[in-house]
């Protein structure tokens, strides 16, 4: 398993005390970790550095060193006692979003045979059109212009201290990584034909993951407080059209004190339905597709966290990993989750199902009206799916395709 983690595409590392796959690797498999390029150094997009690529392409140089160690990994690993034919790639957050891109991606294709993607999909936390080549390219011009410097080659050589104002791109359409928008790519099944294991959490937004309207999105911070009932509806307007009128009903918001803790639930529905959507897609290329909904309020300090839930919350348990984080305090009820959890995980890596002897049976996932693997205090399949809030976030996406690529 090859792990990319998350952190906004402007901070994480692979380094760190809370990805040890130690535990993992006692189980069977061989865990990998790497870094990859943030923030400027990873998703700068300009005319001069497309043009001097050979592809036309820039901005996506995080992903290139993701598919540069999933090379190394194919021509490397079965000296680490690895299978370079049986690769799963996982990431968190930015680093699902990743793993969604590259999933879209034909520059990777071949390079991995699975893809496990927790709180993150390929049009991020929040269903939204990728930012264009031509635009992304416009901007880093622009904050290269108000640096005062003329040339990339002038950009090269400036210290690291006097880099700061240059625009991120995030993942961007450079016509080679990336060649369209990859709601495009899953919608005419284009995608590379792997298994998946995806998921979110109950708590996404408490994470700070929403912004100031309790939309989703990488980076995003500072959650729905103040937010109005109307400037709540005016977002709606927004992002929805006609539909939000709907929205605002299906969250039962008609005050200003109903707008914070609808937000935040919101924020969570809609990531929810970013996994299991891309789920479905998956199942419809005839691969296995399995999806979760982690419900435990993890300890720190011996109480429940304030948090819940929360985007992040799950990694420890997947990696069974109990002195990841700080402060971080397991009961039996913990441990046993993370045992089973990273025996799920476990198993999906080795063979594409996360099923085994001894756990509860985790049931495929085909399509909107299939069930999800609860990960909480107990574990089973959800009594039932949300279907009236999956449908809305349906139609809304059927909207949003239709107006992708114009």
């Amino acid at each position: 398993m090859v792990w990319i983690y998350g952190g906004g595409f402007t901070s994480g590392s692979g380094g760190t005390a809370w990805y040890d796959g130690e535990n993992l690797a006692a189980k069977g498999p061989v865990i990998v970790t790497f870094n990859y390029r943030l923030g400027t150094f990873g998703f700068f997009a300009h005319p001069e550095l497309a043009k001097e690529s050979g592809h036309n392409a820039s901005g996506n140089y995080g992903m290139m060193d993701a598919i540069a160690m999933l090379q190394w990994v194919k021509k490397n690993i079965s000296a680490f006692g690895g299978d370079p034919g049986n690769v799963t790639i996982a990431g968190e957050s930015a680093g699902a979003n990743m793993i969604g891109a590259l999933v879209g991606s034909p520059q990777a294709r071949g390079l991995f045979q699975r893809a496990i993607a927790e709180s993150g999909a390929w049009m991020g936390l929040m269903m939204a059109k990728m930012n264009s080549s031509a635009q992304a390219q416009e901007n880093g011009a622009k904050s290269m212009a108000a640096l005062g410097v003329k040339s990339i080659a002038e950009l090269r050589a400036k210290p690291l201290a006097e880099l700061t104002g240059l625009t991120s791109s995030g993942l961007v359409i450079d016509g080679y990584i990336i060649p369209e928008d990859l709601s495009l790519t899953f919608k005419n099944g284009k995608q590379n034909a792997v298994d998946v294991l995806v998921g979110s959490n109950k708590d996404e937004a408490n994470f700070g993951i929403c912004n100031s309207a309790g939309l989703p999105g990488v980076g995003a911070r500072g959650g729905a407080a103040g937010v109005t009932f109307d400037a709540f509806k005016t977002n709606a307007q927004r992002r929805f059209g006609d539909a939000a009128g709907d929205f605002v009903k299906l969250y039962g918001v008609t005050s200003d004190s109903d707008t914070q803790p609808a937000a935040h639930i919101a924020c969570a529905d809609e990531i929810n339905w970013n996994m299991r959507q891309w789920a479905a897609a998956q199942a419809k290329a005839g691969k296995k597709a399995y999806a979760y909904f982690f419900t435990r309020i993890p300890m720190q300090n011996g109480q429940p966290s304030a948090q819940g839930a929360t985007h992040t919350s799950e990694i420890s348990y997947a990696f069974n990993n109990p002195k990841g984080q700080a402060n971080q305090t397991w009961d039996d009820v913990d441990t046993k989750l993370a045992e089973t959890m990273s025996s799920y995980w476990v198993n999906f890596i080795t063979k594409g199902d996360p099923n085994g002897s001894g756990l509860p049976n985790w049931p495929p996932y085909r399509d909107i009206n299939s069930k999800v693997m609860v990960l909480g205090n107990t574990v089973q399949p959800e009594a039932a799916p949300p279907l009236e809030k999956l449908k809305f976030y349906d139609s809304a996406y059927q909207r949003l395709l239709s107006s992708v690529g114009k």
